[in-house]
């Protein structure tokens, strides 16, 4: 049973207000860990701009005290998923009264936006790697027009004659130390050395990678479970409780059936949790 849910029952109303009470407190919390701050950034045409970002590492803390406090109760330790640009900081606990199991959710979902470092080096290197790939795109064009023949006639030297493609692949299959000789003449003949240009440019993309910089968009819109899977942007504090028959969790059962001592314990958790929920 999803807390929240209207009922006519004055114990699930009881705790439904306390619910409210905490989401509440969790949103404006949330509001103010994400306020965000101005952050020079370089798009990637070089022009430096200023963006908008927070820190989640802010929320990460205060998951982390959050769950520090809760005494006798199962924590799941703050986990960051990372799914390209969108990314949720979490963080569940749970404990069982009786037959009965509480269970929380805090978490927080957020997208993610890549600029460059506001940096010289990032125009540096972004030149020097359009200038590799202008050369080496019309170089190797021209060098496999040559190299194509090339490869012929020294088959052809080697008394291979009247071969097709596949046979040309069958040759070079079975044959190393040929495939190997023909591939050094065609570097010795080259004027460019490809494989030191590909080795540059793994580095010039590999340095680009490390300049850059992430900032961070979301919002302190309370969302739910259906509105986190799809992606959108804002934070779920939820609370749910469950009938446990052994090892079975059922979440439809009646509340009336709940013993007077199991329904006190379970407000004071929620009360144990709004008390924690402000720090």
């Amino acid at each position: 049973m999803r807390l929240g849910t209207r009922s006519p029952i004055e114990f699930i109303q009881n705790l439904n207000t306390k619910n409210e009470i905490i989401q509440q407190i969790f949103q404006k919390k949330i509001q103010e860990l994400t306020k965000t701050v101005e952050t020079k950034v370089m798009l990637g045409d070089a022009t430096i701009t200023a963006q908008k970002t927070f820190d989640p590492d802010l929320v990460r803390g205060y998951y982390e005290n959050f769950i520090k406090t809760l005494k006798d109760w199962t924590v799941q330790e703050v986990s960051i998923s990372n799914n390209e640009d969108l990314r949720r900081i979490f963080t569940k606990f749970e404990i069982k009264e009786g037959n009965y199991l509480i269970s929380g959710h805090l978490s927080l979902q957020f997208h993610v936006l890549l600029y460059y470092k506001p940096e010289q080096k990032v125009i540096e290197s972004q030149k020097e790697l359009a200038r590799i790939l202008d050369l080496t795109k019309n170089k190797e064009q021209e060098f496999s027009d040559d190299n194509d023949q090339l490869v012929l006639e020294k088959l052809k030297e080697k008394g291979y004659k009247d071969f097709d493609h596949q046979k040309l692949f069958e040759i070079f299959f079975e044959n190393n130390e040929l495939r190997e000789q023909i591939y050094k003449e065609i570097e010795e003949k080259s004027e460019i050395d490809f494989q030191a240009m590909n080795k540059r440019k793994t580095e010039l993309v590999k340095d680009l990678d490390n300049l850059l910089i992430e900032t961070y968009q979301t919002t302190s819109v309370l969302i739910d479970d259906a509105k986190l899977v799809t992606g959108e942007e804002g934070c779920l504090c939820s609370f749910d409780i469950e009938f446990l028959k052994g090892d079975i969790k059922e979440g439809l059962f009646d509340p009336r059936k709940i013993s007077e001592p199991i329904k006190e314990k379970i407000e004071k958790r929620l009360d144990e949790v709004l008390k924690r929920i402000k720090i």
